[in-house]
């Protein structure tokens, strides 16, 4: 083992972590940096060769690995072919009413899980609540909450996929979970944001030939991401598939291809986010959440909070929403969370939906509400309001939110 007791180890590597993420460097670098003096730490150096080679040849982290460059070249695409604004334009146009419009955008476009994201939205939201007369805060709460309502549920989620991969469970019976704390999200979110307000409908003129096309360019720039989840669903149902992890990959590959046929992509449009660091650094980041846990395993970390629940100390509920919750804030970043805390925990629990389920809520709320949180801090500047005057919106949805995921917990 390494010369220091693995509580000291823990303090050094989490201290080291979080002046890495003070001074903003690329998560990526940041999960395999602490990876890797976590295991000087903790092990004997000729140990340390194997694990990253055991992590790197390990079937299970290329096709998550893999999967996650996909998807984030699906997003940058989206983005770079202009199929997005289509997608935008023509929600607007099939739906009449404002104050739907403006939740339902954002949680469109979440569907592109790109980081600070919520500024995609941004302006359609300031364009359709400002016929709400809506204050710039309750603007900038509305595009963040609503941006956020999707991913727990979405098969595709980066945050999903990482989640399911560490813990060893299966993606239907986590979103199975966290259905009934999405539709809760949604519903608080539509009563704080809209809270008396009126909804003002479009002027009607013409309206059949403009809702024939909104359909068909709703269906058409659609179609990828609708391709991604049938194609996901399909498999798993048909079990056809036995080598874990491959059905997400595979349909994010054919979510690529359908993209890349609708939007006749030129070679120009499909280089350029491959020259985007952000892709890189979101896919390492998924190898060094493995290589992460792969050390906690191999040096035993897990005993240390073990011993901590064998004596009473803390109960495993504590854990699965103190640890992932605080991370989740002070990292600004859900899979940072879930990366660290899945190699602590398991030592201590055997994870099951209910568990997982609880663990990622935790991770995940506790980000939403982070002021780390790019999607929060764009948004709050898009606007031109405080940070302190979203609160007043988000802090009771979080409760309500997260009081939600605890009844579940403790019910089903």
């Amino acid at each position: 083992m390494g010369l220091i007791n693995p509580l000291e180890a823990i303090i050094i590597s989490f201290c080291f972590l979080g002046i890495l993420l003070y001074r903003r460097v690329n998560l990526g670098i940041t999960l395999n940096a602490t990876a890797l003096l976590l295991g000087f730490l903790t092990l004997n150096w000729i140990e340390i060769p194997t694990v990253i080679v055991n992590t790197t040849v390990n079937a299970y982290t290329i096709i998550i690995t893999l999967t996650t460059f996909l998807i984030m070249l699906l997003s940058q695409l989206y983005k770079g072919t202009k199929v997005i604004n289509v997608l935008s334009e023509s929600l607007s146009k099939l739906i009449k009413n404002s104050k739907i419009v403006s939740s339902v955008l954002p949680a469109i476009i979440g569907f592109l899980p790109v980081a600070g994201g919520a500024l995609m939205s941004a302006p359609l939201v300031d364009v359709e609540a400002g016929k709400l007369n809506l204050k710039p805060e309750r603007k900038a709460y509305i595009n963040l909450w609503f941006r956020h309502t999707i991913f727990p549920v979405y098969p595709v989620s980066q945050l999903l996929i990482l989640t399911v991969a560490l813990t060893g469970i299966t993606m239907q019976a986590l979103i199975l979970r966290q259905i009934p704390v999405v539709l809760v999200m949604i519903t608080v979110g539509y009563i704080i944001g809209f809270w008396k307000v009126s909804p003002q409908k479009k002027k009607v003129k013409k309206e059949s030939e403009k809702t024939n096309f909104g359909i068909k360019s709703f269906i058409w720039s659609f179609s990828p991401i609708l391709a991604t989840i049938i194609v996901v669903v399909c498999l798993d149902l048909a079990g056809l598939i036995s080598i874990k992890g491959l059905d997400v990959l595979s349909a994010s590959l054919i979510g690529l291809i359908v993209l890349v046929l609708i939007s006749k992509l030129t070679m120009q449009t499909f280089l350029k986010p491959l020259k985007n660091y952000e892709i890189y650094g979101v896919t390492f980041a998924v190898y060094g959440a493995f290589l992460l846990k792969n050390v906690v395993d191999a040096s035993n970390l897990s005993q240390t909070f073990q011993a901590l629940v064998a004596n009473g100390s803390i109960n495993t509920t504590m854990l699965l929403t103190l640890i992932p919750a605080a991370l989740g804030f002070i990292m600004g970043s859900p899979s940072g969370s879930i990366a660290i805390s899945v190699p602590i925990l398991s030592g201590i629990l055997d994870f099951s939906p209910k568990t997982a389920a609880l663990l990622y809520m935790s991770a995940y709320l506790g980000y939403l509400i982070a002021p780390t949180h790019l999607c929060f801090t764009f948004t709050a500047e898009y606007f031109k309001c405080s940070m302190g005057k979203m609160y007043k919106y988000v802090i009771p949805s979080f409760i309500i939110s997260f009081t939600t995921a605890l009844l579940i917990y403790f019910l089903f």
